[in-house]
């Protein structure tokens, strides 16, 4: 692989000479009608301009403009267009023409000033296009790989926070189980089979997925809830489906960190805990809503946990700002609503 990219880049650099070389011995060939000295001082240019411009790029900017040490590469600048001046004038003299610069329709003697400002002004114009290109490239090949690094950054934080979500709550609901078999109860099979069916949704089902249909969200959802049951005897939870949800797909375990909060801070004072979730499609977008009893008193006194942090975060991170995640209290019940955009399966 590493050998094919080194390909595609020299190809891509024996184009970009080849097509310049092409356009200026056309260019200076029909202006003097003269193709035969076009080519040869052309030639004699590029002999000098293509190292001159990979010595800029690959050693001059490494070693002096990306450590900030511009004086000492002004200095060094200078002092290649110096060594490029006295080739290129020795060279033309010697090999091309007696005259350093035909192209000024007179005769020109080396080190006269003119000369000398017009080949620098020559050499830093191909200079500035050629490493502009180049750096331009390579700025567009370092955003992708930072891209793609913070792509597999977030991925990582994404497993991460979807692995923070359910350790406790099966740890407590093995607990429950415990206690239950204690008991003999006829109980045991049924959390057993609804535990089961948790544990391969969380560890197989939705592995590697980004979204997953929303109706086994709810399945999900609601075999959690059976098994919250077991520690809240007095419990009502409702769940209204107001729209069509059959080809609606959401991040998976988006909304069970907010049903925990429910379970977890509902219904204080011995009073039943009530929970109602609402799900409806509106305006391009996906609602979930909560809602849970509480006693006003005590809400001060309710800290909150991972879970809903945990679900900014991911939020965040899926959706970047292109969420809405509210808060509020009417009357004795805590309400939370999330919107997401909505994501269909077709």
């Amino acid at each position: 692989m590493k050998k094919i990219n080194f390909e595609i880049k020299l190809i891509n650099h024996v184009w970009f000479w080849g097509i310049w070389f092409l356009l200026n011995f056309l260019r200076w060939g029909a202006y003097f009608n003269d193709y035969k000295y076009s080519f040869k001082s052309n030639l004699l240019e590029y002999a000098l301009h293509i190292p001159f411009v990979y010595f800029n790029i690959l050693v001059l900017i490494p070693m002096f403009v990306l450590k900030s040490k511009y004086i000492k590469y002004t200095i060094s600048l200078l002092a290649s267009l110096a060594v490029v001046y006295l080739l290129k004038t020795g060279l033309t003299y010697f090999i091309i023409s007696k005259n350093i610069w035909p192209e000024a329709n007179r005769d020109y003697i080396p080190f006269e000033i003119n000369h000398i400002v017009a080949v620098t002004i020559g050499e830093v114009y191909v200079l500035a296009i050629a490493s502009s290109i180049y750096l331009m490239l390579t700025w567009l090949k370092e955003r992708d790989r930072n891209k793609a690094i913070i792509e597999n950054q977030n991925k990582i934080k994404l497993k991460y926070l979807k692995n923070q979500i359910q350790p406790h709550f099966f740890f407590n609901t093995l607990n429950n189980l415990y206690a239950l078999s204690l008991e003999s109860s006829d109980k045991v099979p049924d959390v057993i089979i609804k535990l089961s069916n948790l544990m391969e949704y969380v560890l197989y089902d939705i592995e590697g997925s980004k979204f997953v249909p929303l109706i086994k969200e709810i399945d999900y959802i609601q075999n959690y809830i059976e098994i919250e049951k077991l520690r809240f005897e007095n419990v009502e939870v409702r769940i209204n489906l107001e729209s069509d949800i059959d080809t609606v797909k959401v991040p998976p375990l988006l909304f069970i960190s907010l049903i925990e909060n429910a379970f977890k801070h509902g219904g204080v004072n011995n009073e039943k805990l009530k929970i109602k979730i609402n799900i409806r499609v509106t305006n391009a977008k996906l609602e979930f809503e909560i809602l849970n009893n509480f006693v006003i008193s005590q809400i001060k006194k309710n800290k909150k946990g991972i879970g809903l942090s945990n679900t900014k975060k991911r939020l965040k991170l899926i959706f970047k700002n292109n969420f809405n995640l509210t808060k509020k209290v009417k009357l004795n019940f805590y309400i939370i609503t999330l919107q997401i955009p909505l994501y269909n399966e077709d």
